[in-house]
């Protein structure tokens, strides 16, 4: 099984897309163990949103859409319904 999400940095209003197919341990990375890369500039980290897929093309495939203009529109108005953040 493998996991597209959306964190969401509330302290500086921001997001990371990715996919993994080990959500809990993928979480711990960004928020603790990563020592370098872009979401380290940013924590911590919540989970604003997760999909789960069977295949890792399918995830892939959903986290490149995530990742466009229109993707990431989605991704801002989930955050802002679930974060009551009017900024995204």
């Amino acid at each position: 099984m493998f996991t597209i999400y959306v964190l969401f940095s509330p302290s500086f209003n921001k997001i990371y897309i990715g996919y993994t197919s080990d959500i809990a341990n993928r979480i711990i990375s960004h928020n603790e163990l990563a020592t370098k890369g872009y979401t380290i500039k940013y924590r911590p980290w919540v989970i604003a949103y997760t999909e789960e897929y069977a295949t890792k093309t399918e995830a892939l495939k959903r986290e490149n859409y995530l990742k466009s203009t229109q993707g990431r529109k989605f991704a801002w108005e989930i955050i802002c319904k679930k974060f009551d953040n009017s900024d995204g």
